[in-house]
This record gives structure tokens, sequence and C-alpha cells, in this order.
């Protein structure tokens, strides 16, 4: 068969590559920590197989070879490049090693499996839990994160809270992923009580369920939270398993080198955060889930959205229009007379200060407002310090639009001084809420501040952000209509626009 192959060498989290010289001292540092333990085996048996790979093989070739199957928490091709949480951990291995990343992306992880028997890959990375079943036929390389397995139904539909309380069709794709903590539930002499299917991956058959299409399907925590923003009626009946450890999968025969190279890049990724940020991006603002808001706001997406996204894409700039509209309904639920208690106002909520540094004379027009939030939001990523790499300057950029960028650089400070990464969101976003509290913002220069709202607030646009996006990528946004002027509703200037508003610290 042969290998469908692409090769890249971007990723969303950037290491530092190696030099040559480095490199050979990695692998010898690599090398050496297994090199008596394998030396023992080749003296006591002749006999056994020769390692499939090994780093030896990999540096030589200067290439590593990773299966991955297609899918939203492991690999596609994104709008310049690809993507995926699996994906950017192995891009992070070769840089690692210093090697070129080949990923052999496949359909199943069915088909993945014969070619890491044959030793024509060096690993799959493909969201694959550790189970009894495979750690007999498979060696694995370190965990690094765990789900569990749930079963989906649709709300509104009688919630099933164990399996013999299943009362319609329960199909799962078919592949020992889905299949094996199923398994659990029959004997060796009973029959399955689930279809299986092989034409449909497990984000359709998700959709399935929320299209009253299909009655129950199984699928893991993480691919689950990721779709609940697309779909927010799927709802969970039962775990079907305990948590689960996930690993990457390594050919039986795969010698202590490769296995000891991973302990080493895994360890490494933890102690730096670069782990955690990473999880951060593809699921920290997911995790929670709010039912009646994500109706709410898929609603005005019809509704409400096609009145302003024309402005949303003229006045973006360098931005991507769907952040700036997720920020809008955020702020006002894009609606352009909003007000706050505390006298913002418009569809960017705009501070009297922050209008007049913008020049926009009347908050409450939508174009102006969507325009002087644009241009803010622009000078608050120039201000954010050139070395923190997007994605973190863009959610570090929304933080400060809440709270102010003086804040923001309070807590980067507090976020230093308690030993984490001040220039990573993930470690950012666990110290603003510490604003709140006298024994840490009486040491600040900007001092208190809700810090806890900034945190919120950029979890919410990231999630109306994802299913914006996600939404153009099916096609299925709403045609964009012509937006009616009610003579009733005549634009008026904020009046003065004096500084009478406190203007947030920057």
């Amino acid at each position: 068969m042969k290998l469908k192959t692409q090769s890249f060498m971007l990723t969303g989290i950037h290491y530092k590559p190696q030099i040559k010289q480095k490199i050979a001292k990695q692998f010898n540092k690599i090398i050496a920590g297994s090199f008596a333990f394998i030396a023992i085996l080749v003296l006591s048996s002749c006999t056994q197989p020769k390692p499939s790979s090994s780093l030896t093989t990999i540096f030589e070739s200067g290439v590593l070879k990773v299966g991955s199957v297609y899918g939203r928490t492991t690999y596609y091709n994104g709008s310049t490049s690809p993507e995926g949480f699996e994906f950017e951990l192995a891009q992070g291995f070769a840089d690692f090693l210093g090697v070129k990343l080949e990923v052999y992306p496949y359909y199943s992880y069915r088909e993945l499996l014969p070619q890491l028997d044959n030793n024509q890959i060096d690993l799959i990375a493909a969201n694959i839990t550790m189970t009894e079943q495979r750690k007999e036929k498979y060696r694995f390389g370190p965990a690094y994160q765990s789900v569990n397995f749930e079963l989906v139904y649709k709300k509104g539909e009688v919630r099933p809270r164990d399996i013999k309380q299943l009362d319609g069709d329960l199909t799962i794709v078919a592949n020992d992923l889905y299949r094996e903590p199923l398994t659990n539930f029959v004997n060796e002499d009973e029959a399955k009580f689930w279809q299986e299917t092989d034409e449909k991956d497990i984000e359709e058959l998700l959709e399935m369920v929320s299209n009253d299409e299909l009655d129950y399907t199984i699928s893991d925590s993480n691919i689950l939270s990721v779709a609940r923003r697309r779909y927010p009626n799927l709802g969970i009946g039962f775990s079907v398993t305990d948590n689960l450890q996930i690993g990457w999968l390594l050919n039986k025969n795969t010698d202590d080198s490769l296995r000891a190279a991973l302990i080493e890049y895994f360890g490494s990724i933890q102690s730096n955060g670069l782990l955690n940020a990473l999880e951060d991006k593809y699921f920290g603002h997911v995790k929670s889930f709010d039912y009646v808001d994500t109706r709410a706001f898929i609603r005005a997406v019809d509704k409400t959205l096609p009145k302003f996204k024309p402005l949303f894409e003229a006045y973006a700039g360098d931005n991507d229009w769907r952040l700036l509209a997720a920020m809008s309904y955020q702020e006002s639920h894009w609606n352009p007379r909003a007000k706050s208690p505390t006298g913002v106002r418009g569809m960017m909520m705009l501070t009297l200060g922050t209008a007049k540094d913008m020049k926009v004379t009347s908050r409450i027009d939508a174009e102006q407002s969507i325009s002087g939030g644009a241009r803010y939001y622009s000078s608050l990523l120039r201000r954010i310090p050139a070395r923190i790499k997007s994605p973190d300057r863009l959610w570090m950029a929304l933080a400060a639009y809440n709270v102010g960028l003086g804040h923001l650089e309070d807590a980067r400070k507090i976020t230093e001084l308690q030993g984490y990464n001040p220039d990573l969101w993930v470690d950012v976003k666990k110290h603003l809420p510490l604003l709140r509290q006298k024994k840490y913002y009486k040491f600040t220069r900007y001092g208190y501040a809700r810090g806890d709202e900034a945190v919120n607030y950029v979890a919410n646009i990231r999630r109306y952000y994802d299913t914006l996006v996600w939404l153009e990528d099916q096609n299925e946004l709403p045609i964009i209509e012509e937006e009616n002027t009610d003579p009733d509703e005549a634009l008026e200037s904020d009046e003065d626009l004096a500084p009478t508003e406190a203007k947030d610290p920057d």
C-alpha cells in the first residue's frame, strides 16, 4: 500500500530548533540512558527481532514519520497550515530532535496499525487510550492526557443513566478505540448491542445525534467538548469508562531509545509549560459548557450577524473578522445601543475616553463602534511584548481590552513572581483573579481589578470564535442581508465625549 505523506515544519507552538552540535549531544544523552539495557537485551538473546525503529534510524534519515488520523483534535488542514493538537505535539518532538516531520494522515485508526506493524512509520499520534488490550500488542510513550468515553444522546430525549436504559440505536465508529469500552458490558457468548460504521467519523455521528438521525453514540470527552460548541443539544447520558490515559503508540519491537527520547521530550514541555499552553489552545476554553448561551449565540448568528458581518470584515484590518465579531457579541450581543451600568456603550462597549482616542463621535453608531473597537484592539496587540507569540498574544490583548493593559501587566508580574511563565496565557489566566485579593494587588502599580472577569471574557470570545470558524468552514454562515435603518432610531452622538469615565489603565 502506498503511503500518503505530507511534510511540514510549522506549528502554532514555537520551539527553538537544535543546532547540529546540540543534536549530536541530545542524541548521545538520550542513548546513554538506555544503552546498558539495550546491550543486555542484545547479549541475552540473538533471536529477538531487530528493533523496528530507533533514534539511530531517525537521525540517519533526518525524518520522523508519524501516523495520525484526520480530526479536529488530531490532524487537519487549516486555512494556511496543518493544525491539530496531536500534529503540534508531533512537530514539537521533531523540532526537539532536530529532524524533519512527515505526517501520514489516514481516515481511520484501523488503517494506521498495519503501517506501524510493518515499520513504515515510527509512531502513531492519534488520541489513543492506553487499554490493557493495546498494551499487550504495542508499546506506549509516556501518558500526556486523560479522557473518558461518554454515552451521548440528544437533550430533550429521555436521558439513559446506564447501558440497560438504552432505548434506540447505538452506533459507534468501527475501530477498537470505540469498541473496547463496550466489550466490558457483554459476555463472550452474548451478541453485541450496538452497530458499527466505517463510513462516518465521530464528528459525523455526533452531528447525527444532534439532528435526530441517531439515538446514541460514544465519544471521548475531548472530542465531545469541542463538538458541543457546535451542537449544544448533545447531552451526556453516562460515562462508559473511567479516566483513561493517552499516549503515542509504538511498535512492540521498537528499542528503548525512541521511548527514552519521548520521555525526555514530554518531560521538557511539561516543565516549561508548553504542554499546558497547547492543551489550553485546543481544549482549555471548551471544557466549561453553557447550553443556554450556546443556543442563544447560534440563533444570533442566524438572525443578527448578517446585518453587521460586512462591517466586521471591512474594519478587521490585519485581524480575523470572526474574532472581532466574537468580541462584539461578548460585549453587546451585537446590539448597537447596548449600555452597561458603568456607562460603556455600543457594539464594542467603548468608554468615553477610548472613543475619544479612537475619534469615535457616536458610540451607538455600529460602524463607528466596530471601527473604533477594532483599532483599539490592534493598538493593544502592538503593545503586547513582541516575544509573546500567537495565539497567546491574541488572548492577552483580549484580556487587556476588558481589564486594561496596566492590570494585565500587573498580572504578568505576579505570574512571574509565582514562578510561572508570564508570556503564556495559560499561566497568566491563573493569576489574573489574584488582582481581586488585597495581599496581591496592594503591591501592584494599578491596584485592584476584576481579573476573574477578564479570564471568563477571553474564554467566551474564544468559544464564539471557534463556532464562527466552524460554521464558515461548513458554509453554514447565513447570507448577508442589507441593513435597513429605522428612521425612528436615528443615530445620535455622544454628548461631549468628555473624559468623565475612568479610562482603563494602559
